[in-house]
């Protein structure tokens, strides 16, 4: 059996299916980014275990980049860890071995993903080399 394909025949396809794989990737990779707008993070530093002290509080949110005293940086950092703030990179610092424990409670979501977040560190020193500026709060820190 002997297949005769004409030269118009083959670019008639090929045009017809770079037509398909413009016009039917672009939607599909456009719908599969979730809203940047709807991620947000309520954020709490509470002075020793999370059940004592008084909590400080802000509601953290990326776009634009708001509510917080270091929102912009919070912001930088959370992008970059993809919204997971146990992969926000340790900072190099030398922190004192003084035991006045500090607990870091975040609650939202990131990139349609729900966030629930809760670590209680030896001090603040070792909260923020640890989570960057996202409890970075007003007076929470020193």
């Amino acid at each position: 059996m002997t297949h005769i394909i004409t030269a118009a025949a083959a670019r008639t396809g090929l045009l017809l299916t770079a037509a398909l794989l413009a016009f039917g990737a672009a939607p599909a990779t456009a719908a599969a980014q979730p809203e940047p707008g709807n991620d947000w993070l309520e954020v709490t530093v509470t002075r020793g275990e999370a059940s004592s002290g008084t909590p400080r509080r802000a509601m953290l949110r990326c776009d634009p980049p708001r509510g917080h005293a270091r929102a912009a940086e919070a912001c930088a950092e959370l992008e970059a860890a993809d919204g997971d703030l146990d992969r926000i990179p340790l900072r190099d610092t030398y922190c004192a071995m003084v035991y006045a424990p500090v607990t870091a409670q975040a609650r939202g979501q990131w990139r349609g993903r729900a966030v629930e977040y809760t670590r209680t560190f030896p001090n603040t020193c070792v909260m923020t080399a640890r989570t960057g500026a996202v409890f970075a709060l007003d007076d929470a820190q020193g």
